[in-house]
């Protein structure tokens, strides 16, 4: 569910006409549905109630403070994977009780930063970061909470470039090994292996892989117990999928079928991850187009926003819908199936401006016939979008708003030129290499 509808040939993000906010804060830009971001955590909370777990917000998708604290004031924790997501966190008001911190590579710095800010609980994914983990934590005086990260060599189950519990992949520790690295830290005084986590990768569309994940829980964390360590937490990650083409994710209640039977036998607390099941279809890309032709045989709808914008497309082939902002008089409403050819329609490739032959928002999509300065939406794009917009071809970011009912708020402002340069414009070089 999403509050993106059309209304009278308008495109309306809950109470307000898309096309206003574009011509008021320019294009491209990201907008944002606050009662979608709430209800997709009520779903959750709901869902996995009888658990009562701690719900923990994953920054990486969409870290701007103000979609932070807006699950903040709705009782979520966070999920980060860097002293940066962190800092968001903090900057949004969480504590550090609320924040697990997951990802393969922490420096000191950041373990240090986590341990001083009395972080919930590290996700630790080899033996040697447990290790420097526990020694750090000795010299602050402190005892680490961790959670063991598992690879539990699913099968495939998404793109092979978020697919992150099948073997050979760099996440978590391996399943034939973990006991092992577990025993060698039995009574080590910084070091507290309090659950297990296991994040089977993402966007999934099956309930089947959490099945299959629970099923190898259960031993690992009755094997530790027998080890001496005192595991109350079960995190199963995030990873649920959502609507990018139709209607093919999967209702929350759908995953709680098997993890909630898991987490009450194991008598466990319960931690889940979610990042894109909440923000994704929260947010839109609103572009506008700059030229059209025809090249090759092939027709290009030219528009200003780009991989740099909106990356998923060229790094994963990754779909999202596109439809124009507003509806010539007469057209019909989008389809259900964007796949497929409609009247009026015509195959289309919809990039950007950036100089790469990679830089595509859809490819060979079947779309209405559009002209300069047509608004054009591109759907789900609140999860992964900003998050992962960078400067190249030195272009200025996109401004982000966030819609509740019939008001608006600039959450994060368009990038100036000084901005692009900022950074280095403070070091000073005179008589360098005199």
């Amino acid at each position: 569910m999403d509050h993106f509808h059309y209304r009278n040939q308008k495109l309306y993000c809950e109470e307000i006409p898309v096309s206003d906010l574009a011509k008021e804060y320019g294009t491209p830009i990201f907008i944002y549905s606050y009662a979608t971001l709430v209800h997709h955590l009520n779903q959750l909370q709901t869902a996995f109630a009888e658990a009562k777990p701690l719900i923990c917000y994953s920054v990486k998708t969409n870290g701007n403070i103000h979609i932070c604290r807006v699950m903040r004031e709705h009782g979520s924790g966070f999920d980060v994977t860097s002293g940066g997501e962190m800092y968001r966190a903090l900057a949004a008001g969480a504590s550090g009780e609320s924040i697990v911190y997951a990802g393969v590579g922490k420096t000191d710095e950041e373990i240090h930063f986590a341990l001083q800010n009395d972080v919930f609980m590290f996700n630790v994914e080899s033996e040697e970061e447990l290790h420097t983990i526990g020694a750090i934590a000795q010299s602050l005086g402190k005892v680490a909470s961790i959670a063991l990260r598992v690879n539990p060599d699913l099968p495939p189950k998404t793109h092979v470039k978020t697919d992150t519990s099948v073997k050979g992949v760099k996440f978590g520790l391996d399943i034939e090994t973990v006991l092992d690295v577990a025993r060698g830290v039995v009574g080590h005084p910084g070091i507290a292996i309090k659950g297990i986590h296991l994040h089977l990768g993402s966007p999934i569309l099956s309930a089947e892989p959490y099945r299959l994940g629970c099923e190898k829980a259960i031993p690992i964390i009755q094997s530790l117990r027998e080890q001496g360590h005192p595991i109350t937490h079960l995190n199963m990650g995030g990873g649920f999928g959502i609507h990018y083409k139709k209607q093919e994710a999967l209702p929350a209640s759908a995953f709680a079928e098997f993890i909630l039977p898991t987490v009450k036998k194991l008598n466990c607390q319960l931690i889940l991850e979610p990042g894109r099941f909440i923000v994704g279809n929260a947010g839109i890309l609103v572009s506008s187009v700059l030229f059209t032709k025809e090249s090759g045989g092939k027709n290009y709808i030219i528009q200003d926003a780009a991989m740099n914008d909106l990356i998923r497309p060229t790094l994963y082939d990754s779909f999202h819908r596109i439809w124009t902002v507003d509806l010539p008089a007469g057209t019909n409403l989008p389809p259900q199936d964007y796949e497929v050819q409609n009247s009026d329609t015509f195959l289309q490739n919809v990039v950007g401006p950036v100089c790469e032959s990679g830089d595509f928002l859809a490819k060979d999509r079947f779309l209405p016939k559009v002209s300069r300065g047509t608004l054009l939406a591109t759907f789900s794009a609140g999860a992964y979008g900003m998050s992962m917009s960078s400067n190249y071809n030195a272009r200025r970011r996109a401004a982000e708003i966030l819609v509740k009912g019939d008001k608006a708020i600039l959450i994060r402002r368009r990038e100036t030129y000084a901005d692009l340069i900022a950074a280095e414009e403070c070091c000073n070089l005179d008589g360098f290499g005199e």
